[in-house]
């Protein structure tokens, strides 16, 4: 996951990804932009999906739109931030997209998605929605899918920097932090690791055996 370029210090100071310090300013935000941004944005569109398709279909669209972004969250993770080309400007690109937060996994303005990159993407998906849903029901989905950014973001957050005292909370660190240091190549269900479990990448206890591709796993 390292760049040529910039190899890894400590866990928590990473380089600048850019000589301008205003263009590197942009690859950094703080731990709260996703809420601070998008929850606003959340309310509205809820809103004004509840108010245009009422309030139980307009809170079905909106957990649709939830688990949506779930799958978006697993196979983004998995597919794009995991692509890795070995050279050239692609290996450089995936550094900056995602190879920066495994060699530097605990630096606290690295962990959520800048505005310059999720605005823009956010802007897209609710394209996509209108597109093919329409209005109102495109609202109540976007409410949804961006309820579930927010909650993904946080969460990846808290899972580097707090201390989890429930069982769930200790267990999805468990889950992420074996992503970054044992084994890379699974457990991309930052939020919602179920899709570990149903795509076969749920991150292995030492004790597992590796399977070959396309063994079926012991009987437990």
């Amino acid at each position: 996951m390292e760049s040529d370029a910039l190899p890894p210090g400590d866990l928590d100071a990473s380089p600048a990804m850019f000589p301008s310090p205003a263009l590197d300013r942009l690859t950094r935000a703080h731990p709260a932009t996703p809420a601070v941004v998008f929850l606003p944005v959340v309310v509205i569109l809820g809103y004004l999906g509840i108010r245009g398709l009422g309030a139980t279909e307009g809170l079905s669209a909106a957990v649709a739109g939830y688990f949506f972004w779930t799958l978006c969250e697993y196979w983004g993770h998995r597919t794009v931030f995991h692509f890795e080309p070995e050279q050239g400007f692609g290996r450089r690109l995936h550094w900056m997209i995602h190879g920066v937060h495994h060699d530097h996994p605990n630096d606290p303005r690295r962990l959520v998605l800048p505005p310059a990159f999720s605005i823009p993407l956010a802007l897209l998906f609710l394209t996509g929605f209108v597109a093919a849903f329409g209005t109102p029901d495109a609202w109540a989905v976007a409410a949804g899918f961006y309820l579930g950014y927010v909650i993904y973001d946080t969460l990846h957050f808290a899972l580097h920097h707090a201390h989890p005292r429930s069982r769930l909370g200790r267990r999805l660190r468990e889950l992420h932090m074996r992503h970054h240091f044992e084994d890379h190549e699974r457990g991309f269900g930052v939020s919602a690791p179920w899709w570990d479990i149903v795509f076969r990448t749920r991150p292995r206890r030492r004790t597992e055996p590796r399977l070959s591709p396309g063994a079926t796993p012991p009987l437990r």
